[in-house]
């Protein structure tokens, strides 16, 4: 696993948690900002999943592989799904449904580090 990939990942959905953050206490609709931001989110956690699966199907990786594909799967369906629930919610809620997506992707992030890592 990339920890570079991964240091991206965390710190990306971090600053867009926090972005989403100051939007919903602003009492503002989701904008186009956030929009690109968790497109560019999905698009480094697709990024970091196929850099774990060559490392898996090259031999690498922890024994629990269930738990590691679990893991992948879900970053993976988190920000589309997160974006999707905002679009249908106009109101400060929209992007407080972003700023959780945001928290889960790095906290999932960080947890896959040490599943991968055998520390967990």
């Amino acid at each position: 696993m990339n920890t570079t990939v991964s240091t991206i990942v965390i710190a990306g959905a971090l600053l867009l948690m926090l972005a989403s953050l100051i939007v919903a206490i602003r009492n503002r609709p989701m904008g186009m900002v956030l929009l690109v931001g968790f497109a560019l989110l999905e698009v480094a956690v697709l990024v970091q999943a196929g850099f774990v699966i060559a490392a898996v199907a090259g031999g690498a990786g922890p024994d629990d592989k269930a738990t590691l594909f679990g893991y992948i799967g879900g970053q993976v369906l988190i920000p589309p799904a997160g974006v999707f629930l905002a679009l249908a919610e106009r109101s400060r809620w929209g992007p407080a449904i972003l700023t959780v997506a945001g928290f889960a992707i790095a906290v999932m992030t960080a947890r896959l580090l040490q599943i991968w890592q055998g520390t967990a």
